[in-house]
């Protein structure tokens, strides 16, 4: 059964850090760590939580579309 307390910590598993230290996460990963915690959500239903819930990224795509990508903007590290 999804428990609605699993979001977050998915959110966070799904995050990308590069050797310069940007953080991203796609929202294909994040569905993908929901699915492992027995969310079934689209990529729609994801995009929306991000935008709603997690006010630290911002997106950075490049094509349109469901299939977006979120960095970390907040100049204080958003508190990692």
């Amino acid at each position: 059964m999804p428990r609605l307390s699993d979001i977050r910590p998915a959110f966070y598993a799904a995050l990308h850090i590069s050797p310069k230290g940007r953080r991203t996460v796609t929202t294909r990963d994040f569905v993908a760590e929901l699915a492992k915690r027995n969310h079934a959500w689209s990529l729609h239903e994801a995009n929306v939580w991000i935008e709603h819930h997690i006010d630290t990224f911002r997106d950075i795509s490049t094509q349109d579309g469901d299939e977006r990508t979120f960095m970390l903007y907040n100049p204080n590290n958003g508190g990692f």
